[in-house]
């Protein structure tokens, strides 16, 4: 091993390595790994090709933005090699108080620097619904997924004489998903109408509207 160089050592750990999912997230239901797993499969590798690891976190702030950047540091006799990861801090964050907050975005930013690193590929990102990500996107998990509407749907008619009332096809999309050719036919509905009625002002009818979005 004393004659490899890092880089040649490092392909070695990466072609080597197999980082179990051992957590399980039953909101997801799957399986993940996590810092802790990445490392403890990193462990024997390190020590079997005399690499060493270390890894840092730094605090650093771009106008508003707080976040932490994590360095992953392998070396070898005089050779080292590092990246780096980042992930933002939302000190306001609902259900964690501020250590709380730090240490996700540090557990979030260290292990996509461990897996950009030796090659770890998480096709399936678990920290978008297991609480770790600080990103947005642990809200999409928690959002009610639409309503198809159809011609064949129980609302239809409801959404048609919406749209005779002066409701958008854009409000419509906004409550229910909408294929191209229902928006078409919403479309010539509306046309339709406007064609007969020129003159009236289009009205937004408080029981239609209401009917539409319960």
């Amino acid at each position: 091993m004393e004659n490899l160089t890092l880089n040649q050592k490092l392909v070695l750990i990466q072609s080597e390595l197999k980082a179990p999912k051992n957590q399980f997230n039953s909101f997801g239901k799957y399986k993940y790994r996590s810092q802790e797993d990445i490392l403890e499969a990193l462990k024997p590798l390190l020590k079997q090709y005399d690499v060493s690891l270390t890894i840092e976190d730094e605090i650093k702030q771009i106008s508003d933005l707080i976040y932490v950047e994590a360095t992953v540091l392998i070396e070898s006799g005089s050779d080292s090699k590092s990246i780096k990861a980042q992930a933002g801090i939302d000190p306001k964050r609902k259900g964690m108080d501020i250590a709380q907050c730090f240490g996700a975005s540090s557990s979030y930013a260290r292990k996509y620097a461990l897996n950009g690193m030796f090659l770890i590929d998480d096709t399936k990102d678990p920290d978008a619904t297991n609480g770790a990500n600080p990103e947005p996107q642990v809200e999409k998990s928690k959002r009610k997924q639409k309503e198809e509407l159809t011609v064949e749907s129980p609302k239809w008619n409801t959404v048609v004489e919406a749209i005779k009332n002066g409701y958008t096809i854009e409000q419509v999309k906004s409550k229910y998903t909408v294929s191209q050719a229902v928006e078409n036919a919403l479309k010539k509905v509306s046309m339709v109408n406007k064609a007969i009625n020129p003159q009236e002002e289009p009205q937004q009818e408080q029981e239609t509207n209401q009917e539409l979005f319960n």
